[in-house]
């Protein structure tokens, strides 16, 4: 219990860091976006469709290229579902590798494809989609990672599903009921923090799942009053600065 408790104590001040903006650069890759959207259904789908290519590359060049995309009017309508699912791989994978929001000229093109086609045929809309689970992250967890999971390819992955719920509330402007059951996503940064901060083992680091590092990370936390996703960006941001900002 003396243990966690000092976790749960670096982890305070680490989440209060951030706050102050004392972490030093503190600004995500996604928060290079547009400041006004026409409608909620299309700031729904900005951040959704780019989730899914955020697989091993940079991601603030990955959202760079998002928002070249929105703001040319020749490419912008990929960012409508009904365009993205019914339109030829041939015509995404133009519009789509334009600006570089895909690298691979398949993969990428018939990933964004697929995640249309599931939400238009299924829901007809993003919208609906958050509609018909009631705005509640444990339905559609159930949705995307286990009755359509193979129509939400990578965006289904423990990782990036976790971490796109906790995009879809802040820049999605989505309340989800049961946030608070939304795991940590150990990245590569939050591995490195979580040995330093003790969380972990080095050895564990390099042989527990990603499932069992965030569950570990939601007994260290479990009523603490810091929910496990909200540690994502202090300990994200403080093992990318280097671990400059020092823990007493």
């Amino acid at each position: 219990m003396e243990k966690k408790n000092k976790i749960v104590g670096k982890c305070q001040t680490l989440l209060e860091a951030y706050k102050l903006e004392q972490l030093e650069n503190t600004k995500m890759p996604e928060d290079s976006s547009p400041k006004n959207f026409l409608d909620s259904e299309t700031r729904l789908i900005y951040f959704t469709l780019p989730m899914s290519l955020n697989y091993q590359r940079d991601s603030y060049k990955l959202w760079e290229s998002v928002l070249k995309t929105f703001n040319d009017w020749t490419t912008k309508k990929v960012f409508n579902i009904k365009f993205s699912a019914l339109s030829s791989e041939e015509e995404l994978r133009n519009i789509l590798m334009k600006y570089k929001i895909a690298l691979q000229p398949n993969k990428h093109i018939l990933t964004w494809k697929k995640i249309s086609e599931t939400i238009f045929e299924n829901f007809g809309s993003m919208e609906n989609l958050f509609k018909s689970v009631d705005y509640d992250f444990l339905k559609l967890r159930e949705i995307v990672q286990n009755k359509l999971k193979k129509g939400f390819p990578y965006l289904s992955g423990p990782k990036i599903f976790n971490y796109w719920s906790f995009v879809i509330q802040k820049h999605g402007k989505i309340k989800l009921k049961n946030s608070e059951f939304i795991d940590i996503a150990p990245d590569t940064h939050v591995t490195k923090s979580s040995v330093l901060l003790g969380v972990l083992t080095k050895k564990e680091s390099e042989i527990l799942s990603k499932e069992k590092i965030s569950e570990r990370w939601r007994e260290i936390l479990k009523d603490s009053g810091i929910t496990p996703i909200e540690m994502h960006a202090p300990l994200w941001f403080w093992s990318r600065n280097g671990f400059k900002f020092e823990l007493e």
